[in-house]
């Protein structure tokens, strides 16, 4: 029940207003003076105030401002006797919903009311879903600001205001478990269960018994009744991750479910209603799967009425530094474990691997170089050679050697003259062979193998520029 404030010195007025109020089912607070009113604001809690412009000693709209700064969401209706529209003015630049001018019809005063009330509740569940999804989303509970997120946000924006099922595609690790949460979270079913399985992990004889559940007897060892995860979640929503991985006989069976929105539990003889939301998701392409004969076509269509499509890291890299270091946080304060940051180059050669495990690998690889840290810096040897494969590897030193082989390429003069092709050789293969010996912070077998050269040879190349390891490895 809305709960509204009326303030008005006329005592006689505030009696009828709350009268016809209460007899169309609001609850109602009244006060003669501003501070009675505004003390109600902020011990009671209301929906909407109306306001007396003329009040004894205060003006009433001085006294909007107090309960806006109590709750500026509050839509407050102005009354006046004097409703010239200099005050009309005034009142509504200053924040009124709206203004009455007395004697007002208290049918005008009736729609005002739930037209302010209306406002307010959208109002609020926009504030609501944007709260949640910056939330979620921001630095501080990053997945990422890049464009494409954003378009995924709005995605799970719209489709959390139907009813309707969702189907979320993406790699392994792109965060679909988490987006049909936020989804969940933000739709009507809120406050109903999110109940969450993956296809894949459960056996096969057990699906349908997991999913519908079963009656004490079904089978040997039912010694008594469960209820399915599609009963779990009524009133709420179901996430069927790795649907693809759902058999055929089952697939018939959810398609039962989803058409008729009931089902039969295993040995049961009653047919079992539901309102439960469906969101599914696959780390394959389903349409492909169902050109394949693996995937039921009616299923699919039934399950695909909203697509979202996550985006690979890979194509999203700017989101990695936040990424990057929400993780870091998160680990170092769960572990306790005090480290400052990552170190200059870091983010740079995060954001040079392609990151096929998309963020869960992310959060894995910066997780394993919290452990392995010892200092209160992550530096670059406790992320690429742990996570990187050779190949990956390898190829940011070409990138690196490629970028000297430019460099000097294009800074040929040293001086007044022109440097020799040998002497622009050597300077870069010197630099290349300090370079490396930072990156791997002079582990000379890791350099070596990253270089393409034995281990021999590359301590061949050290002794020719008098090169120390000792020098790199506590930098």
């Amino acid at each position: 029940m809305d709960k509204i404030l009326v303030l008005d010195d006329d005592q006689n007025l505030l009696q009828v207003i709350k009268m016809r109020l209460e007899a169309n089912d609001y609850q109602v607070a009244t006060a003669i003076q501003a501070e009675d009113a505004v003390e109600i604001a902020k011990t009671k809690g209301i929906d909407l105030a109306l306001v007396d412009l003329k009040l004894a000693g205060k003006n009433g709209i001085e006294v909007m401002e107090e309960l806006h700064q109590i709750n500026p969401e509050i839509p407050i209706i102005i009354l006046t006797a004097y409703g010239t529209i200099k005050s009309a003015v005034e009142a509504m630049k200053r924040g009124a919903y709206s203004y009455l001018s007395k004697p007002f019809d208290y049918h005008d005063l009736l729609l005002q009311i739930k037209n302010g009330l209306e406002k307010s509740r959208l109002s609020k569940e926009v504030s609501r879903l944007r709260n949640m999804v910056e939330g979620t989303y921001s630095f501080k509970n990053v997945i990422g600001k890049s464009e494409k997120i954003r378009k995924v946000l709005a995605e799970v924006a719209l489709a959390a205001e139907s009813e309707s099922s969702v189907y979320i595609e993406g790699e392994s690790g792109t965060g679909k478990g988490l987006i049909a949460k936020t989804l969940h979270v933000a739709s009507s079913r809120k406050d109903g269960p999110f109940i969450a399985i993956n296809c894949a992990t459960i056996p096969e004889n057990l699906l349908e018994s997991e999913l519908f559940g079963y009656e004490k007897g079904a089978f040997t060892g039912a010694t008594r009744s469960k209820k399915g995860f599609f009963l779990q979640a009524h009133k709420g929503t179901l996430f069927l991750d790795e649907i693809s991985e759902m058999p055929a006989f089952m697939q018939a069976k959810l398609l039962r479910a989803l058409e008729e929105k009931e089902f039969y539990a295993l040995g049961g003889e009653k047919p079992v209603k539901v309102d439960t939301r469906v969101i599914a998701a696959s780390n394959k392409k389903m349409k492909e799967q169902v050109k394949m004969g693996r995937f039921r076509e009616d299923l699919f269509y039934r399950i695909h009425v909203i697509p979202i499509e996550l985006p690979p890291l890979r194509q999203r890299k700017e989101d990695i530094p936040l990424l990057a270091e929400y993780a870091l946080q998160k680990i170092t304060s769960e572990n306790k474990k005090p480290i400052r940051g990552f170190s200059p180059g870091v983010v740079q050669k995060l954001m040079s691997y392609s990151w096929p495990g998309n963020v869960r690998e992310l959060e894995n690889t910066v997780e394993c170089a919290v452990a392995m840290a010892r200092h209160d810096v992550i530096t670059e040897d406790l992320i690429l050679p742990t996570h990187m494969t050779e190949e990956d590897q390898a190829g940011s030193s070409k990138e690196t050697k490629q970028g000297f082989e430019k460099n000097y390429a294009i800074d040929m003069t040293e001086g007044d003259r022109v440097r020799s092709f040998k002497e622009a050789k050597q300077g870069f293969e010197k630099n290349y062979v300090m370079e490396l010996m930072e990156l791997t912070n002079g582990n000379i077998s890791r350099a070596a193998k990253l270089a393409g050269k034995y281990r021999a040879d590359f301590y061949d190349i050290l002794r020719k520029y008098d090169l120390n390891p000792e020098d790199f490895r506590n930098k």
